[in-house]
């Protein structure tokens, strides 16, 4: 079957540094800082376990859109693989959902960025700090790709730099007291308390649901493949190095976390990374992880524009989106989706600070049903994929190890995330978002192509 795709007027200009730390930046956001106490408090010290359980399952996922990514270095990432391999409506849903899931995340922090600013300045107005991050973002933006892929290496690198620096002075408090009298913690706090398994079975594998989402970003390494200054070689070494990376930083940072302090008490006094490195003595410890936290938010938010807006430049090459966003400046930059989309982030922060929060808890959901539906497109279509290098008898340059039992294993991860999301109050939401979501791209999906045929001059076929 041919698979052709239309030529991208793209620049070629990210490295292999810029690549890794975009993986990096998306993967790990606010959420570890402040936000790793809700997991913890699910299953306690296991925590550590199940990052690693559900990171061997993310890696895999790594490993298809590697392969994918490595023959098909397109900017639409699964969604162009979707319109490649399973038609193109697979490639219109994928694309506008994770669209619609990156304008969530950009609205999301630009309401609360304010907040992390009135830190140092009480009475400064939340919404001007909303207003001129979001100039800032699409400045950088529209720069150039090499402008974003600098940013967000340095402001990746910042997040970086705090989790070595807390598992680094946390495991010297935890062996030799540095910061606590001389006086070794030690050990206990993984067994006391109930357990390792303090939440139990239940517990246990409802966590799942929280780690899996935590690992929501590492696909934004597939969206830089058109991008790319050598994909052939940058991908793959992305691929397999990143995943360690976020893998050391998340399980390295919790496990210090449930080791220093007791499970059930983590968040009630505040962000574990301040209490470090309060007690190592580092002067105005709170203030430095709301730096942090700070340029977390940032980087996020730049990774989610850069992302979206590739999304839509691919989409309106395959005819799903219209075909302003396939539009580059001569930077190469697809600028339409980027003022769009900035556009829409815009109005959304407006509108939150008039409509109640439980409205857009209602359409945060729909990220929930993004990651899964990106991770699911991309198992897929690599299925597809080998199958029909290996019925043409050609071979691949990065294959997923263990083919076809680690896709399928892949995909039964996801299957047991989506009947995990029932049990859990928070992520149950989703489920009744889900088919409305469905339903309203099913009826965008059928004008556009009956507008379609309608300037084609021909009718509709039953």
């Amino acid at each position: 079957m041919d698979h052709s795709i239309k030529e991208e007027e793209l620049r070629r200009n990210l490295k292999n540094r810029h690549i890794q730390m975009i993986a990096i930046g998306g993967a790990i956001g606010v959420g570890l800082f402040y936000g790793s106490a809700g997991a913890i408090s699910m299953t306690g010290p296991s925590i550590t376990l199940a990052y690693l359980i559900g990171g061997f399952f993310i890696f895999l996922i790594m490993r298809a859109l590697g392969e994918l990514s490595v023959a098909t270095p397109v900017s639409g990432s699964f969604s162009a693989y979707a319109t490649l391999y399973l038609g193109r409506f697979a490639g219109f849903f994928s694309g506008w959902t994770y669209w619609f899931q990156g304008i969530t995340t950009v609205m999301a922090e630009l309401s609360v960025v304010g907040i992390y600013l009135q830190f140092w300045f009480p009475d400064f107005p939340k919404w001007i700090t909303a207003l001129v991050i979001l100039a800032l973002l699409v400045t950088v933006n529209l720069i150039n790709v090499k402008a974003y892929g600098e940013f967000e290496f340095w402001f990746a690198l910042i997040k970086v730099v705090a989790i070595i620096c807390m598992i680094i002075f946390g495991i010297l408090m935890i062996f030799v007291g540095f910061g606590n009298g001389g006086n070794p913690v030690g050990l206990s706090n993984l067994w006391v308390n109930g357990g390792f398994f303090a939440g139990g079975l239940k517990g246990f594998l409802m966590v799942f649901i929280l780690v899996a989402f935590a690992f929501g970003g590492v696909e934004l390494i597939g969206v830089t493949a058109g991008e790319a200054d050598d994909p052939q070689k940058s991908i793959p070494k992305a691929v397999n190095k990143v995943f360690w990376r976020i893998m050391i930083f998340y399980v390295g940072a919790l496990a210090v976390m449930v080791t220093l302090y007791p499970w059930n008490q983590i968040g009630t006094q505040g962000s574990p990374f301040v209490l470090v490195f309060d007690k190592v003595g580092i002067p105005a410890a709170a203030s430095i992880i709301n730096f942090v936290v700070l340029t977390a938010a940032l980087s996020g938010m730049n990774s989610a524009l850069y992302a979206i807006t590739r999304l839509l430049y691919n989409l309106s090459l395959n005819n799903n989106a219209p075909k302003a966003f396939g539009k580059v400046n001569k930077a190469g930059v697809p600028y339409v989706g980027i003022w769009f989309s900035a556009v829409v982030a815009l109005i959304a922060v407006v509108l939150n600070y008039i409509v109640p929060a439980k409205v857009f808890d209602i359409i945060s959901s729909v990220t929930v049903v993004a990651i899964i539906t990106a991770w699911g497109t991309i198992l897929l279509a690599q299925i597809k994929f080998r199958k029909e290098k290996l019925a043409a008898g050609e071979e691949t340059a990065f294959k997923m190890p263990f083919w076809p039992v680690s896709s399928y294993l892949g995909l039964a991860f996801l299957a047991f995330l989506i009947i995990a999301m029932a049990f859990l109050a928070v992520t149950r939401v989703a489920l009744y978002v889900a088919p409305v979501w469905v339903l309203l791209l099913v009826i965008l999906y059928h004008f556009l192509r009956k507008g379609e045929q309608k300037a084609a001059g021909i009718g509709i076929s039953k």
